[in-house]
């Protein structure tokens, strides 16, 4: 049964709350998204000292590389992954059937594709990160719905989290099963909770003999959630005597008795998505199923999204090849006034844009993976940023690509096919690409995400002088430490190497754009210490300043980025300093524009205008159309209990059943 608990947070956010879904004051939000933060830096990160205005490049350059015998290992599997997509895998028939049939999930397992981050003692690929994403790639571009599947199931679903987490019974246990294709899902959002995990009100209730718990709840947009054997779910454990409770993280079996996939949940894209609304009612979970002990969910839900996140802009970056294939071929062989339209200025520019956000995007990726891939370095900052910059770069490809396919992008591949024409499916990717920008953290939130941690540095030294609750003791301690830091800290933004005349002179025509980063980031700092300054405990609601702050950094990265990576292949692939050149002028266009909107912008006057609409004040400019019937709920609510609706779980057959 489901117990209501009246208590509230623990000062680190790990308390029990209500379980009728959590009413909490934006400050106990606070607390509990702070508690699951990584609060250490004990490896570089070359992001981080980014945002200071410190430009470590030696942390990128030389451009790092994988193990050769591990290239090897996986270049036989893309090849075998690749030769099975193209010869047994039809992607628009998936988009038809709104389905991935039986024999593809089969086949995949066969190929051992649902273990390729799983260890090789487990009986998994053991893929490096780079080949793992290239994987991802290579299936989106079939089916973006199998590139979903595989990437939900390895990245945030059980096998990522056992492997940092687990006990070695729960991985002898649980890993095998899913190397040989079993699939898994992660159940975090419910209806009424997604980015606001404070909220969450699925309730783990402790049995009375000790052997395990007892789950109620409901999750919705569970991926995988229809077809999933293991799952992976969050839910809030009371706190007790000698029971440190809090949000906790399990691994719930999906046959287990009180578990029913009430409905699956269809989109606007991705339409052979297995997506489910999921009913918990007392299901029974054993102990031993507890992943890194009671009130630690958040904190490896978190860190399993820093590599986890990779997953998604492998996807995105595969879009950008896609697009640039048709855009080339199109803009070629399509003729207007006499000309290829791809000569033509307009389109041109877009061409250009394709090929060199590509181009970014990749190199962006491939530097994070190889970055994950070494134990050395903390890439939290680097993996958000390429998953925010791929899921926005990407859909304004997709957007361009339509742009230069004119009619024929707006319509669908089986139409064009109908009359003769190459079945370049547009339109479909436009829709499947959309979800990016929300899936494992919406542009908004990765804002804030990122921010947070690139001011980390800030609020670990002077954090309690605007902290409304500091006594004046902490008050003056924090003031004396933030004086010492500031002193040492301010004059290095003063000057720096960029601003000599022949710095990075080695990378020939890119030194140019490194220098040019080198000042970015001393003047990105500089007007992030000014906004502390000026707005101090206020700057946590200046959310489209820092929204710009993140797109600069995430700019200056891609910049720094581009000109290694071009520099290492100068010899090999010659063409990619013409891609890295061009990428740069584009981006400096853009970080030049957005320095400008730090300051020259219309956020205070759109802040008042949204309370007032929000108030009411112009709803006589609703007036003239027909607007959604208003007799349901927004949100939908649910009650704990047991199911009323039939199960609609989908039984993917065994090999050889």
């Amino acid at each position: 049964m489901t117990t209501t608990h009246n208590s509230r947070p623990t000062e680190d956010g790990a308390g029990p709350l209500p379980a009728e879904a959590g009413q909490v004051s934006e400050k106990e939000a606070r607390q509990v998204a702070e508690a699951a933060r990584e609060t250490a830096w004990d490896r570089p990160s070359f992001g981080k000292e980014l945002f200071l205005g410190r430009f470590r490049l030696d942390l990128i350059h030389p451009w790092p590389r994988s193990d050769p015998d591990d290239d090897a290992r996986a270049e036989r599997f893309l090849t075998e992954l690749g030769a099975y997509l193209r010869s047994e895998v039809d992607g628009a028939a998936i988009e038809r059937d709104a389905s991935i049939p039986d024999e593809v999930f089969q086949g995949l397992a066969r190929l051992g594709a649902f273990g390729m981050k799983i260890d090789r003692k487990y009986g998994g690929l053991g893929l490096s990160n780079l080949h793992y994403c290239r994987a991802l790639m290579l299936a989106g571009s079939v089916s973006p719905a199998i590139g979903a599947l595989l990437s939900a199931h390895q990245s945030i679903g059980v096998p990522q989290p056992l492997k940092m987490f687990g006990t070695d019974e729960q991985k002898q246990l649980f890993l095998p099963r899913l190397a040989a294709g079993e699939v898994s899902a992660f159940l975090l959002t419910e209806p009424d909770v997604g980015s606001d995990p404070a909220r969450l009100a699925t309730i783990a209730e402790p049995t009375a003999d000790g052997t395990g718990y007892r789950l109620n709840g409901v999750k919705l947009w569970a991926t995988n959630g229809t077809v999933a054997t293991l799952l992976v779910v969050m839910a809030r454990v009371p706190a007790g005597e000698g029971r440190r409770g809090g949000i906790t993280a399990f691994v719930v079996d999906g046959d287990s008795e009180g578990i029913t996939v009430e409905r699956r949940n269809a989109f606007v894209g991705l339409r052979g998505l297995e997506n489910s609304l999921t009913r918990f009612h007392d299901v029974f979970v054993p102990r031993e199923n507890v992943i890194g002990g009671e009130g630690k969910g958040l904190k490896i839900a978190l860190t399993t999204l820093n590599t986890g996140r990779l997953s998604l802009p492998a996807m995105c970056v595969g879009a950008g090849k896609w697009s640039l294939n048709v855009a080339r071929e199109w803009a070629a062989d399509r003729v207007q006034w006499g000309r290829p339209v791809g000569e033509h200025e307009a389109v041109a520019q877009k061409l250009a844009f394709t090929a060199a956000t590509t181009y970014g995007m990749e190199t962006m990726l491939d530097l994070c993976c190889l970055l994950a891939d070494d134990d050395r370095n903390d890439i939290r900052i680097e993996a958000a940023l390429v998953k925010l910059y791929a899921s926005e770069m990407a859909w304004k490809i997709a957007d361009e690509l339509i742009q230069i396919r004119g009619g024929r992008g707006y319509e669908t591949a089986d139409s064009l096919a109908a009359r003769g024409e190459r079945p370049a499916a547009v339109e479909q990717m436009l829709r499947d690409l959309r979800i990016n920008r929300i899936f494992e953290g919406s542009t908004e939130i990765m804002h804030l995400l990122i921010a947070r941690e690139a001011v980390d540095a800030h609020l670990s030294v002077a954090g309690d002088i605007i902290d409304p609750d500091a006594g004046l003791g902490r008050k003056a301690r924090a003031g004396a430490r933030a004086g010492a830091f500031y002193a040492r800290w301010l004059p290095t933004l003063a000057v720096g190497r960029g601003q000599r005349p022949h710095a990075y002179g080695e990378f020939g025509p890119l030194a140019g754009h490194l220098r040019q980063v080198e000042r970015h980031s001393r003047k990105l700092a500089r007007s992030t210490f000014y906004a502390m300054s000026r707005w101090q405990g206020k700057m946590e609601r200046k959310q489209a300043f820092l929204g710009r702050v993140v797109d600069i950094g995430a700019e200056l990265f891609a910049m720094s980025a581009v000109c290694v990576r071009a520099y290492a292949e100068r010899d090999t692939r010659p063409e990619n300093v013409e891609l890295a050149d061009l990428f740069c002028r584009q981006a400096r266009v853009r970080v030049d524009q957005l320095f400008t909107a730090l300051w020259e912008n219309t956020d205070s006057v759109d802040v008042a205008a949204a309370k007032r609409i929000l108030a009411g004040r112009y709803a006589a400019l609703e007036s003239g159309v027909l607007t959604p019937p208003a007799d349901t709920p927004w949100v939908a609510r649910w009650s704990p209990g047991p199911s009323t609706t039939p199960d609609v779980r989908r039984r993917i057959p065994r090999q050889g059943g």
